[in-house]
């Protein structure tokens, strides 16, 4: 068994020719630029910003922001290579496969079904929550039976619907986010604007509160890998910036994304890095001026940190403001719910036409041009999980499972680099090989600012991943059981030695 065998970028493409494999190419860099913005903006903005800055930062949260895009930027230009260079479904899995072999893109590929999914089902639970906020404002009560103790039928429902929605068709997934989009930077820029006016200096003092400074109530710091091995020395502080950093990543989660919709792109080797790197540039600035109004409106150790926007404006009187937001909270989180949903389905929709899946669901409905069969398995996991699953310690899942990807395809640029020069790229990182390595040092760094807890539940569920590879995957792969794809292969393979 050869784990190492990789799928050459000549044969990725060409399977996406193969009629009952064959996605709609509907998107513009505009679209992917609205993707990337919708996924992006939500629950980082409306909740975070209050825990980072109440019990790790202080108003210097806008650096841990600045941090944390910096870092997403370096993995950014790395995953704008590869997906200008192979426009295919499946972003870091197909990215993994074409570099580091079949093995790596299986890990990477069950890496990005926890990231996603887990994703999906954590933003769930908060929209149910700001739903249920928003509904007893109207003076409307959700009833025990749809949104209880142990139970949460609102978030099964909004997820089955955004379901359907992205079952119908790519363009008009893109046309639904895009009003949701404007909707929620909308408030956005209220939020920045309206907040400007209530902005006081003293409360930027101390703008790095000294380490170990009391924080904000109602949440506690977990310490981190670093802190529990005696490197860190705690929050606030220097340190306290590169902790809230970690945790504010997850406000950054979703640009990858973009990469998983290359193969329905018009102009992909132009049109993706677009989408991937205005998006991120897009979000940061909004992230970093969100941060400094609300810092400036209330002292860090007076922030709400479970509704740090909302409260902010409730604390200076304008109560009404607060509803605002609340509703843009729900537009925000709708439109990442929907796009990594729409990733997830993606992923899996490539591990199937590589049969490291059943390929029963690589099909693509003729009609909507989408494959439907792995968007609804996607859409009933992730609703059950949201109904019935505790969320609140396995969001930071989500943070190491994207880390990790993003480490992997660096070390895949490098690698591609090396093996692959002759390749045409829409967009080649700069800086190689230093661009790559930075990127990959600074996700282990952030990595290694989560829990410990975190660490063993990824590695636990990365070694169950193991385990299904070599149990189904491995002998079902279309590399292990198609002569011809398999020549083809290995013929690639000796072309480059012999190179």
């Amino acid at each position: 068994m050869n784990l190492w065998r990789t799928k050459t970028i000549e044969q990725s493409i060409a399977d996406t020719e193969e009629p009952e494999h064959q996605l709609r190419k509907r998107l513009s860099a505009l679209d992917l630029t609205v993707f990337g913005v919708g996924v992006v903006i939500g629950t980082g903005i409306f909740v975070l910003t209050g825990q980072a800055a109440g019990v790790q930062a202080g108003p210097a949260v806008a650096l841990s922001f600045v941090f944390a895009g910096i870092a997403c930027a370096l993995a950014a230009l790395c995953y704008a290579e590869f997906a200008s260079t192979v426009p295919v479904a499946g972003s870091a899995y197909t990215f993994a496969y074409a570099s580091l072999g079949e093995l790596v893109a299986w890990i990477i590929g069950w890496d990005l079904i926890l990231e996603m999914a887990l994703g999906a089902s954590t933003v769930a639970v908060g929209w149910s929550t700001y739903f249920a906020d928003v509904m007893s404002s109207a003076g409307i009560t959700i009833p025990d039976w749809a949104y209880g103790e142990g139970h949460n039928l609102v978030a099964a429902t909004i997820v089955l619907l955004l379901t359907a929605v992205i079952c119908a068709g790519i363009k008009i997934s893109s046309h639904v986010n895009m009003a949701m989009v404007v909707v929620k930077v909308g408030v956005v820029l209220f939020v920045i604007i309206a907040g400007l006016f209530y902005v006081k200096a003293s409360n930027y003092s101390p703008f790095i509160p000294p380490s170990g400074s009391a924080g904000a109530g109602g949440v506690e710091s977990t310490p981190s890998l670093l802190q529990e091995l005696g490197f860190a020395p705690g929050t606030f502080g220097v340190a306290g910036i590169f902790t809230a950093a970690a945790l504010v990543f997850f406000a950054f989660i979703g640009f990858d994304i973009v990469a998983t919709a290359a193969e329905e792109t018009k102009k992909p080797q132009r049109d993706v890095p677009i989408g991937i790197l205005g998006s991120l540039a897009i979000c940061t600035a909004l992230y970093v001026a969100v941060s400094l109004v609300i810092t400036g409106m209330v002292k860090y150790t007076d922030i709400q940190v479970d509704a740090p926007l909302a409260e902010a404006f409730r604390s200076v009187g304008r109560p009404g403001f607060a509803t605002v937001i609340s509703v843009g909270a729900l537009f925000g989180l709708t439109t990442v719910m929907m796009i990594l949903m729409l990733g997830q389905s993606r992923v899996l929709f490539a591990m199937s036409r590589d049969r490291l899946l059943p390929p029963v669901f690589s099909k693509v409905s003729p009609r909507f041009g989408t494959p439907v069969r792995t968007t609804v398995t996607t859409g009933v996991v992730v609703a059950l999980i949201s109904t019935f699953v505790p969320l609140t310690e396995l969001a930071e899942l989500v943070n190491i499972g994207t880390l990790f990807a993003f480490i992997l395809v660096a070390v895949g640029v490098l690698v591609l680099r090396r093996t692959r020069p002759d390749l045409r790229r829409g967009f080649r990182v700069p800086g190689v090989p230093v661009v790559p390595v930075l990127a990959i040092l600074t996700s282990f760094y952030l990595m290694l600012n989560l829990p410990v807890e975190t660490w063993i539940r990824f590695l636990i569920w990365m070694a169950l991943g193991v385990v299904v590879y070599f149990v189904y995957a491995a002998g079902h792969s279309r590399l292990a059981t198609d002569p011809h794809y398999s020549r083809e292969a290995d013929a690639a393979a000796s072309a480059r030695r012999k190179g």
